[in-house]
């Protein structure tokens, strides 16, 4: 019987409980007991979240991984996701301190300084890569002002998450058909939106190609863009050799009209995601998705 680590890893008590070592405990320990746990998690193979991260893993890195080097990227990943959850919350309290460790490039820079409306409106898409949250905390900080689409009625640990950003000040609206008529609205207006793109969802209309296969992956961000005839730009938190969280986002995506809207979704899907496949394959294990990407890949994996 697999192990539903998900569930305690999402789980409200496992949160609270992660938040609290990082406000109270220094580096010097917090990091090792971070290590602890992760090696725990990542020896727990027949659990459901080991199991997604090694789907996720073995396809990013070409699909020829052996199972030791499949272990050795899977381990990496546990550990990477462990260290960003406590530096999350460690520098959540200190934005002195937060803004030692994270690095904007000049895009990002430009729209964190960009005001609420401008010409023009934008999707921005984040990646969930190493500590993208932590990043976009620092950002809203420094004047970051986008509607951010969310997860509609996020539940146990996603919930205190989403409290935890609500009470900073984000402008968050969970999906829903509403939501998605407003954020038309917005972007027509010149604002930007922020949301996911590579969170998994079951029961996909459309599943655009993503590192060569068919992906369970939203798209209605491409209707938002093509709707409101604004371009797409990603944006992707990198831990580097030098320690910092260095954040960077793409040049702009334009959308391309297509005779079918089927054609239409897939084709400008599939060119934002190879523009995602760029970013996590400078770092393949700092991509934190937990959820299989690929779920019919698990059979063809090494054991």
């Amino acid at each position: 019987m697999s192990i539903d680590l998900q569930h305690v890893i999402n789980s409200p008590i496992a949160v609270s409980l992660v938040s609290f070592l990082g406000r109270v405990i220094p580096p010097g320990v917090g990091y090792p007991v971070c290590d602890l746990i992760a090696d725990w998690v990542a020896t727990r193979r027949d659990s459901n979240v080991v199991q997604a991260v090694r789907v996720n893993q073995w396809v990013v890195h070409g699909a020829n991984l052996e199972k030791e080097a499949l272990d050795q990227a899977v381990w990496k990943t546990f550990h990477n996701n462990a260290r960003n959850l406590y530096d999350l919350y460690h520098y959540l309290q200190s934005p002195e301190a937060t803004q030692r460790i994270i690095s904007l490039d000049s895009a990002v820079r430009g729209l964190v300084e960009q005001p609420e409306f401008g010409d023009r409106g934008l999707v921005i898409l984040g990646l969930h890569l190493s500590n993208f949250d932590l990043a976009l905390q620092y950002m809203f900080r420094q004047g970051f002002k986008p509607m951010i689409l969310t997860i509609p009625d996020p539940q146990g640990g996603r919930r205190v998450e989403y409290e935890m950003r609500r009470r900073t000040g984000m402008n968050l609206v969970p999906a829903s058909v509403s939501a998605l008529r407003q954020a038309v609205k917005h972007l027509e207006r010149g604002g930007m939106l922020l949301t996911g793109m590579d969170r998994p969802v079951p029961n996909r209309k459309y599943c655009p190609g993503f590192f060569g296969r068919a992906a369970s992956l939203p798209t209605y961000y491409i209707y938002l863009a093509s709707k409101a005839r604004v371009p797409v730009v990603i944006m992707a938190a990198i831990q580097q050799a030098d320690g910092m969280y260095h954040v960077m986002a793409s040049e702009p995506i334009e959308m391309e009209d297509y005779p079918e809207n089927r054609t239409q979704i897939l084709q400008n899907a599939e060119k934002v995601l190879r523009r995602a496949e760029d970013f996590i394959q400078l770092a393949p294990e700092q991509w934190n998705m937990f959820l299989p990407v690929w779920p019919d890949v698990l059979e063809k994996m090494p054991g």
